[in-house]
């Protein structure tokens, strides 16, 4: 599969979704999401290699952190939401940036740099330093807002992973546009332009469930 296929792929989510298939299941999908994910970053195009200071080499390193916690929050969602909307989009969320974040952590190795740089969070991004809140790049939710999405139960799982996932995509597409605004890669390219599409998409799905559910 070439990157522009999983790029397309992570930019639609999955007809129909998912059912309440059992949490074990959905770590196999994850970790299969990964792998296709090396895989596309093995078949990048043969540049001349980014520099640990980079753009491409920045948002690889800060987008995997903050997909990171979107899987995480996503994964909550998909076990103890009570909406099937909710838990739909969760499920694509999982897989999408799963797969995306291994794509962008083949890259790293590709170019033989650190998964972690030498410069802060942001740098990369014009501006990027000043976007970021205690630590936290742009969307990112707190710890104590992690804590009460896993301690939530009933409808409050979906609402407040409905509040933080259009907070966090918004900060997403942030990010995607600042790479795409100072590169010319064509695989990251691709891939940015694909996150920003699918998470504008995601966020207009989350705000249709929103407006449905009980207050």
């Amino acid at each position: 599969m070439t990157e522009t296929a999983v790029a397309e792929e992570t930019a639609a989510p999955v007809a129909g979704g998912p059912r309440r298939f059992g949490t074990a299941w959905l770590a196999i999908a994850v970790a299969v999401g990964l792998l296709l994910g090396f895989a596309a970053g093995l078949l990048a195009p043969s540049l001349r290699t980014p520099g640990d200071t980079s753009p491409e080499a920045g948002f690889a390193r800060d987008m995997s952190l903050h997909h990171a916690q979107a899987v995480e929050m996503a994964m909550v969602a998909y076990q103890k939401g009570t909406d099937q909307r909710t838990r739909n989009i969760a499920y694509d969320i999982v897989m999408a940036q799963q797969n995306q974040i291994g794509t962008m952590q083949r890259w790293l190795e590709e170019w033989r740099l650190s998964p972690t740089g030498s410069q802060p969070r942001m740098a990369w991004m014009k501006g990027g330093e000043a976007l970021v809140q205690d630590g936290l790049m742009p969307g990112m939710a707190t710890p104590e807002e992690i804590t009460a999405l896993h301690q939530a139960t009933g409808q409050n799982v979906d609402k407040m992973f409905i509040t933080l996932m259009i907070k966090h995509h918004l900060g997403g597409i942030h990010m995607a546009e600042g790479v795409l605004a100072e590169t010319n890669r064509p695989e990251v390219v691709r891939l940015a332009q694909a996150m920003k599409n699918n998470q504008q998409n995601e966020i207009d799905a989350l705000r249709q469930v929103e407006a449905t559910l009980t207050v």
